[in-house]
């Protein structure tokens, strides 16, 4: 299947809540996501001619149920919205981890609304594709936040509260910082490790991390390295879930020690990341690396600069 009537585009894995934003801040990645491609067929409905792993064979765990797969989901919105006659095939191929917390979900989603856009007599600006790659995000999540599906969409580090939804602001980002994720192989289910959250917090703990996140919103505005070290912290969602991720105190303390300005789990893991100036950068990957093996996981890790690119349509 790859013929010239079929279009791809790529959507990067993501970082969900950068530990100081839950549901609110996200940040795209280089060298990993997911690919789809899409064409037009005289029949109508969406349908899923096969979904493929990197090895290149057939997904062993995901569905070609076009009503339960986030990409088939959010092209099937968008090609509703814009009354297009006939409906869609896609081949869907995965680059992201399931259950990683690297906004696996997220990816397909975005690839297929944007590979579908481009079929479009009258393609919608990149911005309007939110409301329905998010229509596929709530497949998985269940779930109604942006923080991977936006920055997987545009790129960057981006500020997208539901409240503000289907606003999302792109903020600024420092020059000379890089962010670093690690995957162990492990799996947590995002869906249920939201479940399990405490439903209420105290006055304390809320100014606590209110102010952890103004405070890391203004050395992102400011360049101010030392307010980014000193804000880029949870202290709310980050104490109930690090005990399903068995290496996080580890690789944690193994990045903060090689220089890394904060760290915590990408989305609810089992995924971490870090932050830290570009020159080490290798440095600090190499050391959560090390400390994830200490502790009998197997890894991969990946360094992108912090304006990492969105999603885009790959031409053959």
């Amino acid at each position: 299947m790859t013929g010239n009537d079929f279009v791809t585009a790529f959507a990067p894995a993501s970082i969900g809540n950068v530990a100081v934003g839950f549901d609110m801040l996200g940040l795209a990645i280089c060298g990993i996501g997911d690919r789809v491609s899409v064409r037009r067929i005289d029949t109508e409905g969406v349908r899923i001619a096969e979904v493929r792993g990197l090895d290149g064979e057939i997904h062993p765990l995901l569905t070609r149920n076009s009503d339960e797969n986030t990409a088939s989901v959010a092209a099937a919105s968008l090609w509703k919205h814009a009354q297009e006659p006939g409906g869609l095939e896609l081949v869907i191929r995965k680059g992201v981890p399931l259950q990683s917390g690297m906004g696996s979900s997220s990816a397909s989603a975005v690839a297929g609304v944007l590979a579908t856009n481009a079929l479009l007599k009258t393609p919608l600006a990149v911005e309007e594709l939110l409301p329905f790659a998010l229509e596929g995000e709530k497949v998985a999540s269940r779930a109604l936040h942006a923080d991977n599906v936006a920055p997987c969409l545009i790129g960057g580090l981006v500020l997208c509260p539901s409240v503000l939804l289907p606003r999302m602001v792109k903020l600024p980002t420092p020059a000379g910082l890089s962010s670093v994720v690690l995957h162990p192989e492990l799996l947590v289910d995002t869906a249920e490790s939201r479940k399990k959250l405490a439903r209420g917090y105290t006055m304390d703990q809320w100014l606590t991390q209110q102010g952890y996140l103004a405070g890391f919103m203004a050395g992102i505005a400011a360049n101010d390295i030392d307010l980014i070290r000193e804000s880029l912290r949870d202290v709310t969602i980050e104490p109930q879930r690090l005990s399903a991720v068995p290496c996080f105190v580890a690789v944690k303390e193994a990045a903060l020690k090689a220089g890394a300005l904060g760290s915590s789990l990408s989305g609810s893991g089992p995924s971490l990341f870090a932050l830290c100036e570009n020159g080490i950068a290798a440095e600090v990957a190499v050391a959560m690396e090390q400390a994830c093996r200490n502790c009998g996981y197997e890894c991969q890790s990946w360094v992108s600069p912090l304006d990492a690119p969105g999603a885009q349509i790959e031409v053959t």
